[in-house]
């Protein structure tokens, strides 16, 4: 089950999601991350605990997109968050 670590909180600024780090983790983690609306969305489902389908599923179900952009989509925002080591 991948879960977005403890320390980083989402906030909107402006109309812009950003990802910022509290706490502890400020030590390992110098910036921030801005993410569209589809991003707070898989942020918001991370947030508790997903799996990969299970967040494909959900943007099936909340955007009209097909599977494949849906796929390609969850696995670039995986891929993001991994980078910057948000994900457990």
């Amino acid at each position: 089950m991948m879960k977005i670590k403890e320390g980083f909180i989402i906030r909107e600024v402006a109309g812009n999601f950003i990802v910022v780090a509290v706490g502890s983790a400020v030590k390992q983690f110098n910036g921030v991350i801005t993410l569209n609306e589809t991003g707070s969305f898989l942020w918001k489902k991370l947030q508790d605990g997903c799996e990969k389908e299970d967040l494909i599923d959900a943007l099936l179900n909340e955007y009209e997109v097909g599977k494949d952009v849906a796929e390609a989509d969850v696995t670039a925002f995986i891929e993001k968050l991994n980078g910057a080591g948000l994900l457990k």
